[in-house]
């Protein structure tokens, strides 16, 4: 018996879904396309359950961890704003050229480049979840994804809504920004497999 509750818990951890929605237009042009180039916002989003802005959850997050251990908060603090750019961003690159290339689809995804198209990866709301050892929640991204004209921005051509992608990986990973960075990585990979399957019709 005590097994049996230990595999509900664990599995627990492990039954949230992704929830991904046109909004409006469609892939089609991207068929032609060799390469997108792509922006990420990370300038308003909120967190957990109580949608604290980013700023008050560092702050809080910083001040707790600097009273368990002084100084450790601000270590922290350097992680998580570094986080962005050489955690979330990479991985969301990296798994949606992958996936796209396994799935034999010639398109690639790139920071600064001068495409008729560029598709905007907006940060929305992040939780980080929780490893404990033997039980852990997964984080959980959720993004708006638009394409829109590189020469005029106003004029959305698809958009995407990503709700609450998982983010974890196997065995144990303490690391809050390492879960979420899972999160991109869940996003970018549907995403890309929606393109394999809609742009190429």
């Amino acid at each position: 018996m005590k097994k049996i509750v230990f595999a509900l818990l664990f599995i627990s951890g492990f039954t949230f879904a992704q929830d991904m929605k046109v909004v409006n237009g469609n892939f089609d042009f991207l068929k032609t396309q060799k390469e997108v180039n792509i922006e990420f916002d990370y300038s308003n989003f909120t967190m957990m359950k109580e949608n604290k802005t980013e700023k008050q959850y560092v702050e809080e997050r910083t001040a707790e961890l600097n009273e368990k251990h002084k100084g450790n908060g601000n270590i922290w603090q350097k992680k998580w704003n570094s986080s962005k750019e050489l955690i979330w961003t990479p991985k969301f690159l990296e798994l949606i050229n992958v996936v796209l290339q396994k799935e034999k689809k010639d398109l690639n995804f790139q920071e600064g480049l001068t495409t008729p198209y560029t598709l905007i990866v907006k940060t929305t709301w992040i939780y980080p979840g929780w490893d404990a050892g033997i039980m852990k929640q997964p984080a959980k991204v959720s993004t708006n994804l638009k394409f829109v004209e590189t020469a005029n921005k106003s004029n959305v051509v698809l958009e995407i809504t990503s709700e609450e992608a998982p983010g974890d990986q196997w065995g144990n990973n303490y690391s809050n920004e390492s879960r979420i960075g899972e999160g991109y990585a869940k996003t970018a990979k549907s995403l890309a497999k929606m393109i394999a399957k809609k742009a190429y019709k």
